[in-house]
């Protein structure tokens, strides 16, 4: 296996999806990219990097979360409300931003419930990792988070030891992949984002389902929706293949690309299809009662969406 990756960029930001938003994060962003969707806003890493050594790329990564170092570099997550339902036990929640509960109408704030993604992964993959986490339920990721993402990450067979690395380092890691590729490689530690394609993105074929099968609690599942017909599509994969119940679910509003992201490569929306708000998706998750968290890419609101290493 090569020690080596084409790495388009390394940059300390605020991570801008996820149920993660809003932490501190180093994004270590891959070069090349397998599928061209329509709403692509880093075509930029199609091709642009350099060939980096694995062990650059890590010291990279530990020199930018260096401050952190120096004060509170750990997440303190808000207490658990004590009579979240029956049974529940006193606890705080894992991860600040780790997971979301699916509840009904008579359920409280689900800020306050333990998602089962809140629990830690032993080395087996299994949630008996930290004997202090599950004496007291606390947990204290250390910060920076760090996300591998594209482009395609998987598409560069090292990128996986250099996950491994970073988890060992004591890292939060997080991987963003389309799902095109198998997941089943990836160090069990790892958070996997993954994607399922909606048809507005034109790579919906390209959706590798087997992956669904690899996912844990501690994972999310990303629908990218710019369309009615890719909110229709969405809601029917969530009800339809009972995928609440394998980790949080993120629908994802499509930020209208600058004119200087449109990248030739890219498959256009497929005709026919309708558009579709932030504020329309938003009712609609609402008024059909998905359990999924609705997210906007948080970084477009604080930066000019076409800005790099943000």
């Amino acid at each position: 296996m090569p020690d080596t990756l084409v790495v388009n960029e390394i940059y300390l930001s605020l991570q801008g999806e996820s149920t993660f938003a809003g932490l501190p994060c180093v994004f270590v962003r891959l070069t090349a990219c397998n599928l061209r969707c329509s709403y692509c806003d880093t075509a930029y890493a199609f091709a642009e990097g350099r060939k980096r050594s694995l062990a650059e790329v890590r010291a990279e990564v530990l020199r930018l979360a260096e401050p952190f170092g120096r004060g509170q570099s750990t997440v303190h997550s808000p207490p658990a409300f004590a009579e979240a339902s029956a049974g529940a036990q006193s606890t705080r929640l894992r991860r600040g931003f780790g997971g979301q509960a699916v509840h009904g109408p008579q359920s409280p704030d689900p800020s306050f419930i333990l998602h089962p993604s809140s629990m830690p992964r032993g080395e087996d993959g299994g949630r008996n990792g930290d004997p202090c986490v599950r004496a007291t339920g606390l947990a204290k990721p250390r910060l920076p988070l760090v996300e591998l993402t594209g482009g395609e990450p998987l598409l560069q067979s090292s990128s996986l030891p250099l996950m491994r690395a970073l988890c060992d380092d004591g890292f939060t890691v997080l991987l963003e992949t389309s799902g095109a590729l198998d997941l089943s490689l990836v160090d069990p530690r790892v958070r996997r984002i993954m994607d399922l394609k909606c048809p507005s993105s034109g790579e919906a074929g390209r959706n590798r389902w087997e992956n669904l099968a690899c996912l844990g609690s501690t994972d999310e599942i990303k629908f990218v929706i710019g369309t009615v017909e890719d909110y229709q599509w969405a809601k029917a994969a969530v009800l339809d293949r009972r995928l609440a119940g394998i980790c949080p679910l993120l629908f994802s509003w499509v930020h209208p690309l600058a004119p200087e992201q449109a990248h030739p490569s890219l498959k256009p929306v497929p005709p026919g299809q309708a558009p579709l708000s932030r504020t329309e998706l938003a009712e609609r998750i609402i008024a059909d009662g998905l359990p999924v968290r609705f997210q906007v890419q948080l970084h477009k609101l604080l930066w000019p969406a076409q800005q790099r290493g943000v």
